[in-house]
């Protein structure tokens, strides 16, 4: 297919040859074409991403390219069947689909997900260090039963230790309770008093690791105590392998997401004021959300 030869239509033309350019207020934009937004697995625009599409022949058919916002949209009709179309990216594994076309000559492929190259191979065996200045330990509190306070801590650190096992694998974090930031200085006083996190009794909020167990190829359950306000309990995290690679400093790192629920009342921290309706003012329970990037080795390069 060569759409737009005579000239008529340059944007169709690029559409094809791949620079991703198109006629977007045009009528062909609208009435045909391939429609695709490229993410990662955290729901990142994956920019320039090119997509290939070939017929059940194996022919292509089209190559486009995404723009800035990881957004394809590609003007050229194709006709009614069905298509393979591989996604591929510098720095990710390629991912292929299925594209049904309809009689209109158009396919929405919707959000294709492609992962970072060796995001299916887990890390190297060995030590890794949390770097916490490229993660973040977030959590968030609904508040008057409307909307969300977030907050994160500023100052923590960790270890992670890849065994050959990967269940046998085990991480330990230690986190400054009194480095909680929410935006609000009068609010974060009030969390780190006896109210809630008690700093100057319990200055510290530790992680350590009992066991894992796989939950698909790239998600875990890791299960650890976790100690916070003078109480521990058992807590387990919904972890998920995003990928590893080289960082501009020489080193490996290797990214994880992982999420958990705790209610406040099981580490002892029970204050509440109730406003009208019985509605309170701070919700139970807190969801905990943690990206972390982890350097390999015993330490950081900088």
């Amino acid at each position: 297919m060569t759409g737009g030869a005579d000239g008529a239509d340059p944007g169709a033309a690029d559409g094809v040859t791949g620079n991703g350019a198109e006629d977007r207020t045009g009528a062909g934009a609208a009435s045909g074409g391939l429609r695709a937004r490229v993410r990662t697995r955290d729901g990142w625009a994956v920019q320039h991403a090119v997509l290939t599409v070939t017929d059940m022949t194996g022919a292509q058919v089209l190559r486009v390219e995404a723009d800035e916002q990881g957004v394809v949209r590609s003007g050229q009709p194709l006709p009614q069947g069905a298509y393979t179309v591989i996604a591929t990216a510098v720095g990710y594994a390629p991912a292929a689909s299925t594209a049904m076309v309809t009689a209109s000559g158009r396919a929405d492929l919707g959000a294709l997900v492609l992962a970072r190259q060796g995001g299916a191979e887990l890390p190297p065996p060995g030590p890794w260090t949390l770097d916490p200045m490229h993660s973040t330990v977030a959590a968030s509190a609904q508040h008057l039963g409307m909307t969300s306070v977030h907050g994160r801590f500023t100052e923590f650190g960790g270890r992670i230790e890849i065994a050959q096992d990967p269940e046998k694998s085990s991480v330990e974090a230690v986190i400054k309770a009194e480095s909680i930031n929410t935006g609000n200085a009068m609010r974060d006083q009030h969390l780190r008093s006896g109210d809630f996190l008690d700093i100057e009794n319990h200055p510290d909020i530790t992680y350590r690791s009992t066991g894992i167990d796989a939950a698909g190829p790239d998600r875990w359950t890791v299960h650890g105590r976790l100690e916070m306000h003078g109480v521990v309990r058992e807590v387990d995290l919904d972890l998920t392998y995003l990928g590893s690679g080289p960082d501009p400093w020489g080193g490996r790192r290797a990214a994880f997401r992982a999420t958990a629920e705790l209610r406040r009342s099981d580490f002892a921290m029970n204050y509440n004021q109730v406003v009208a309706a019985g509605i309170a003012a701070v919700g139970t329970t807190l969801k905990v959300d943690l990206d972390i990037q982890a350097v390999q080795g015993e330490s950081l390069p900088f």
